[in-house]
C-alpha cells in the first residue's frame, strides 16, 4: 500500500509519522474556505463532504503509484449547531475562544479514503466531546495575540492547550481532535484494500 495525504496539514503529517505511517503528500488544492455549506447539510455531512472533495481531487491528479490509498480530511468545530472552522483574523479567533470557554462543543473529523486503482472509496466521520472550563480575557488574548490559532479549527490545537494548562476535558481521542483518528483510519484502510482484493 502506498497512503498519499491530501493535505498540508502539519497535525496530520505528524499523526501518521508519529504511527509510523509512511506516507506522501500531495495537496488537493481544494480552499474550503471558499465553499459554503448548504442549509439541508448537517455538520458532520459537511465535514464528510469536504474530506471527499480533497481526497477525490488529489486522487484525480496523474502519476499516482499503483494501488495508492488517497486520504482527505477536514476537521470543524461544533458550538450551538454553528461549525467552527478556522478563523478569519485575531478577532475572530477570540470570538470561537469566547464562544466555547464555560460550555461543550463537539468536534467532528471527517475522513474520505480513495484506492487510485479501482476508485472504491470509504467515508465516516469521528466525534470527540470537548469541554472547555473558564478561559479568562487575559488568558484569551495573551494566546491569540501568539498567532498560534492560525489554521486551526476551532481557534485551537488541543495539545498545545492541555500543555498550557487550560481546563479542558474530552471523550474521543486526542488524534481525532487534532485532526485524524489514527487507528480508525488505519481499520478503514484495511478493510478498503480487503475490498479491492
Amino acid at each position: 500500500m502506498h497512503l498519499t495525504l491530501a493535505s498540508t496539514s502539519p497535525r496530520r503529517r505528524q499523526l501518521l509519522e508519529e504511527a509510523g505511517i509512511a506516507h506522501a503528500v500531495r495537496p488537493s488544492g481544494i480552499d474550503d474556505g471558499l465553499l459554503t455549506q448548504g442549509d439541508n447539510c448537517t455538520p458532520a455531512e459537511w465535514v464528510m463532504a469536504l474530506a471527499l472533495l480533497k481526497a477525490s481531487a488529489t486522487a484525480r491528479q496523474s502519476d499516482h503509484i499503483p494501488g495508492t490509498i488517497v486520504l482527505g480530511a477536514d476537521t470543524v468545530c461544533v458550538n450551538d449547531d454553528q461549525i467552527l472552522g478556522q478563523p478569519a483574523d485575531e478577532a475572530d479567533a477570540q470570538r470561537m475562544i469566547r464562544a466555547m470557554a464555560s460550555a461543550t462543543h463537539d468536534v467532528l473529523t471527517g475522513v474520505a479514503l480513495i484506492c487510485t486503482t479501482t476508485n472504491k472509496r470509504a467515508v465516516f466521520v469521528d466525534r470527540s466531546v470537548v469541554t472547555v472550563g473558564v478561559i479568562t480575557d487575559q488568558q484569551i488574548s495573551d494566546y491569540t495575540a501568539t498567532a498560534q490559532w492560525q489554521g486551526k479549527a476551532g481557534a485551537y490545537n488541543i495539545a498545545e492547550r492541555l500543555e498550557a494548562a487550560w481546563p479542558i476535558e474530552f471523550d474521543g481521542t486526542m488524534d481525532s481532535i487534532m485532526g485524524l483518528p489514527v487507528e480508525r483510519t488505519i481499520k478503514t484502510t484495511q478493510q478498503l484494500l480487503a475490498i479491492r482484493a
